[in-house]
């Protein structure tokens, strides 16, 4: 059953019609250092490999995202399970309202070679070199990619792709070490919303179990 909801299943936010005829490289650069802050909706499509003769799982879910660069971020899944991650600046909260339990992470620890970190958490392409290896991946679908491979070599993620639409970040594609495609959709992008700093505060509710890591 594909219901655990991991920290690099993370969403974003998209900017700049006028650079529709830039390379996948140069439309993820203007992204990360021109789009500070967003919100958009997301549906994620988890795909889980046949084994022992049984087919494929496929789990698709739906929420909100919203960020503001370089260390805030806020994930919500809405359906079909209600589910949160929310990254404060210092710490990675992970909630799950149906186990009432509550997992925090030291951010600093967990973000450096995610898709959070690609496309929320980095200041600027440079910072996302420093984790990833990045490059051009052919047009497909109408969209401009850029496959990133991580550097660390403890990380559970294969790649990442991500597909940009005339400057704006459409898809992302996640491969991890176990086989597991996760496809995440973005819509209803709102560029450099003003967002205060209480929307990415978090404080377990009461009577929750809170495992520290």
């Amino acid at each position: 059953m594909i219901r655990i909801v991991r920290f690099f299943a993370i969403g974003c936010i998209a900017a700049y019609a006028g650079l529709a005829g830039a390379g996948g490289l140069s439309s993820l650069e203007s992204f990360v250092g021109k789009v500070r802050s967003g919100r958009a909706d997301f549906t994620q499509v988890v795909t889980a490999p046949a084994r022992d003769g049984q087919a494929p799982r496929v789990k698709t879910s739906s929420g909100t995202f919203e960020f503001s660069r370089p260390d805030r971020f806020k994930f919500v899944y809405r359906k079909p399970f209600e589910q949160s991650i929310v990254a404060d600046g210092q710490t990675l909260w992970l909630y799950d309202v149906d186990l009432n339990q509550v997992t925090a992470r030291k951010q600093a620890q967990v973000l450096g070679s995610t898709p959070a970190a690609l496309i929320a958490a980095a200041p600027d392409l440079r910072a996302l070199q420093a984790n990833f290896s990045l490059a051009e991946a052919p047009e497909r679908d109408g969209l401009q990619w850029v496959l990133a491979t991580p550097r660390a070599k403890d990380t559970q993620l294969q790649s990442i792709s991500v597909g940009l639409r005339a400057g704006e970040l459409a898809v992302l594609e996640i491969l991890d070490s176990f086989g597991q495609r996760s496809v995440l959709s973005f819509s209803e992008f709102q560029v450099n919303p003003v967002l205060p700093g209480k929307t990415f505060e978090f404080k377990p509710p009461v009577g929750t179990d809170v495992i520290r890591q």
